[in-house]
């Protein structure tokens, strides 16, 4: 199937200004839109700065289900990923913000990651991918 893309994804919050200070003011992203819309309720979408990919759209919770979620969308597991391009930039600039790391970063075959937490608990790593390995074909051909 082709034109298809995951653009956005909802992220159950408890307060919508809360969540829209930490992922904005303390990691960064942009804030792309934010409307009032009836019942309350706003249409909230944050992504990271010079993002192309999936936006997070900040849903606050409106009944006791969605409110038991909030930190544990996705069971204790990490449930998100946020590439950089300069792992110590982010880490430090994240650090000086507030953003609680749950671990020191370390090294691993995939790139340098860290584990650390949102406000409400949900899980993330901030990793910088390990660079591409030159295919066979490349060396072959030079």
């Amino acid at each position: 199937m082709s034109g298809n893309a995951l653009f956005l994804v909802s992220l159950v919050v408890d307060d919508y200004d809360r969540a829209k200070a930490f992922y904005c003011d303390g990691l960064g992203f942009d804030c792309v839109q934010d409307e009032v819309q009836p019942g309350g309720k706003r249409w909230l979408v944050v992504r990271p700065t010079g993002a192309d990919g999936a936006s997070l759209l900040l849903a606050e919770a409106s009944n006791d289900a969605q409110r038991a979620a909030i930190g544990n969308q996705t069971g204790g597991r990490v449930g998100f990923f946020l590439k950089t391009d300069d792992f110590a930039r982010d880490h430090a600039h994240f650090v000086k913000a507030g953003v609680v790391f749950k671990e020191v970063p370390r090294r691993e075959v995939y790139g340098t990651v860290a584990v650390f937490q949102d406000p409400y608990g949900n899980l993330w790593d901030l990793i910088e991918p390990a660079p591409a390995e030159p295919s066979l074909s490349a060396e072959v051909s030079a």
